[in-house]
């Protein structure tokens, strides 16, 4: 890795700021047994430790389960409320990707939140074109989320994983999570509209004994990252990229990314 540009900064959960608001897939468990049932609840909050989401189906706009080349909706699945969201039954052995795109929701900021909002992401240049402005101008987003979750049933392994789903921002892994050990680097892509994203700031959590790290890392000019499996438990990687909004009613357009994947030990 090029040491100059990529730049990783382990903070204890107490550290985290607090606009630092994510959104993911989380499972029972990550590894199945073929028959066995998936239960899936969505959540957001901060630090990797957020609260169930409210789901209503209104606000999906997407929602599909993807083995090898086959991929299936389902969206008519998915519950109302606060848990297990989405139950599924999966008789054949492989790597599945579940992935979730929800509709663009108009968001309002207080000036100084949304300054603080692109600090946290290193959404610099447009940071610095609002400093210009004193105080900070509230403004307002369109936003939309797209989710991955990589889960693993059985022993045979295979590259799903790997399938980009043509989001407008998506991680993509360029490893199988689950052919990995503690100790092993993994590296993920970037993509945005399909290319490469040079300098972006990606967030890495994981979740392990009752303790959140976070690691900050900047994507090389390939679009890519490489970071180690160094601890058991669940992962999520995250971006945040924005553009001017071109719908009325918003300043800007946000589109947030998130992938999940599990380690056992």
């Amino acid at each position: 890795m090029n040491k100059t540009i990529v730049i990783v900064m382990l903070l204890v959960v107490c550290l985290a700021p607090i606009n630092a608001q994510e959104f993911w897939l989380q499972p029972v468990k990550f590894i199945y047994k073929a028959g066995e049932r998936l239960a899936i609840s969505f959540l957001n909050g901060e630090n990797f430790m957020g609260e169930t989401w409210e789901l209503k189906k209104n606000q999906i706009e997407a929602l599909s389960l993807h083995q090898l080349s086959k991929s299936t909706s389902v969206i008519d699945s998915a519950s109302e409320g606060k848990k297990d969201n989405v139950k599924l039954t999966l008789s054949t052995e492989g790597t599945y990707v579940l992935t979730m795109q929800t509709k663009n929701t108009l968001n309002e900021w207080d000036g100084a939140k949304f300054n603080d909002l692109l600090k946290e992401n290193g959404l610099d240049e447009i940071l610095e074109s609002r400093k210009k402005t004193t105080p900070p101008v509230a403004t307002k987003e369109h936003y939309a989320t797209y989710t991955k979750l990589v889960f693993q049933v059985g022993e045979k392994k295979d590259d799903t994983y790997k399938k980009s789903n043509n989001f407008p921002v998506e991680i993509v892994p360029l490893e199988n999570p689950y052919a990995l050990k503690i100790g092993d680097p993994i590296h993920f892509k970037i993509l945005f509209d399909g290319k490469p994203i040079f300098g972006a700031r990606i967030k890495v959590w994981n979740r392990f004994d009752n303790r959140t790290t976070i690691q900050n890392i900047y994507t090389q000019q390939d679009g890519t990252i490489e970071t180690r499996v160094s601890s058991p438990g669940p992962w999520l990687v995250s971006v945040l990229r924005m553009v001017p909004s071109k719908q009325p009613g918003a300043d800007w357009q946000s589109y947030r990314a998130s992938l999940v994947f599990g380690v056992e030990k």
